[in-house]
């Protein structure tokens, strides 16, 4: 026998791991001829599980700590082996380390849209990502499940089964709770603790995991982003589209007659624009006189109210000051001072600002002096 069978005869002393990374969920103790002597000492850190194996049978379990492998420490292996008087030579059996840490660099997403039928849009394809957080909560069903003979097991190897799991329960999700497209990205904290239900309940028995938490973000088609981020829809609520039949029905009339004054304007297609500008003219007059129809049946209307003065803030020594109407920045304010007001992107310079232009218009200048009138001659 050469020097390294002697090596590998040599029996296990001292049994632990030291792993420097979160991602190893399991991690199977290098065996020499699977012989542990006994006496040895078994070191299990904070956060890991030792599990003895025995002929493919789950036998002892110990939690953070230092032992000694005895008779007494192992008495379900003691049980199997029948050592009744305890045993003096090396016993044979796998040990395994479980990491009980949560492992928190679980990215999941829909690799496809999903479906759902909305009640403004119909039907309507939404995605959602996020992170998920799991640990292991039963060694016993994860050691029989998903370690099986691995020497080794890191999350990457449940991270693709889990991002299948995690999409099949979205879906299921999404379709039974019959939440809307927009109502998705107001509920996403609510429907993501709803989610982690849904993924718990189809991979605690299956796999011994427990998902600690789950990270959803749920992204829209374009289409929709862009209408709620210009705001035409005129039902768009805080909820999202508003069920009114008459706000949908003026948010489509304004969207076609976008449509016609565009074609009607385009410089490079006169008859083309001359047709559109002629049917929007015709729609037009005949919206006009349903209107005036259904004025003369409908009873008296009173006018609206007067329209709130514009009011700005103006930015002094550095804080913003305000609201002041314009009567009241008359005379205040130069053309430089900046501004600002809801209808406004950010501060702007006064004097750019049309609203306040007649602040800063230029006065007349004095009248030129007048020379004396001159006397009338006087008479010879």
């Amino acid at each position: 026998m050469g020097i390294i069978g002697k090596m590998r005869g040599e029996l296990v002393d001292i049994i632990e791991w030291i792993d420097d990374s979160r991602s190893t969920l399991a991690w199977r103790f290098p065996r020499y001829n699977n012989e542990i002597k006994n006496g040895a000492e078994l070191i299990v850190r904070e956060g890991q599980q030792a599990v003895f194996v025995y002929r493919g049978q789950l036998a002892d379990q110990f939690g953070p700590g230092h032992y000694q492998l005895t008779t007494e420490s192992l008495p379900i292996m003691s049980t199997i082996q029948g050592w009744k008087h305890g045993f003096n030579s090396p016993f044979r059996s796998e040990v395994y380390f479980i990491n009980r840490r949560p492992v928190t660099d679980l990215r999941w997403g829909t690799p496809n849209p999903i479906t759902l039928r909305d009640p403004d849009f119909g039907m309507v394809q939404v995605r959602a990502n996020g992170l998920c957080v799991i640990r292991i909560a039963d060694p016993e069903i994860f050691l029989r499940e998903v370690i099986g003979t691995d020497s080794r097991v890191g999350s990457e190897e449940l991270a693709e089964l889990l991002r299948r799991v995690i999409a099949t329960a979205f879906s299921d999700m999404i379709l039974e709770t019959g939440v809307g497209a927009i109502d998705l990205q107001g509920k996403q904290v609510q429907l993501s603790e709803q989610l982690r239900g849904y993924v718990q309940t189809r991979i605690d028995d299956e796999f011994g995991l427990s998902v600690e938490s789950i990270e959803m973000n749920i992204s829209l088609p374009d289409e929709i982003t862009a209408a709620m981020t210009r705001g035409v829809a005129r039902g768009v609520e805080e909820r999202g589209f508003t069920n009114n039949v008459g706000d949908m029905q003026r948010f489509q009339q304004g969207r076609a007659a976008d449509a016609m004054l565009g074609a009607a304007q385009n410089p490079g297609g006169s008859a083309m624009g001359d047709l559109m500008g002629a049917g929007m003219g015709m729609a037009m007059a005949s919206q006009m006189a349903n209107q005036f129809g259904q004025a003369g049946n409908a009873p008296a209307q009173t006018p609206p109210p007067v329209p709130a003065a514009v009011s700005f803030h103006i930015e002094q020594n550095g804080a913003a000051a305000g609201p002041f109407t314009v009567d009241q920045l008359r005379g205040a304010i130069t053309a430089t001072t900046l501004v600002w007001a809801p209808s406004l992107t950010g501060w702007t310079p006064a004097g750019q600002v049309p609203a306040l232009s007649s602040l800063f218009a230029p006065t007349p200048p004095p009248l030129p002096p007048q020379a004396p009138p001159t006397p009338p001659p006087t008479a010879q």
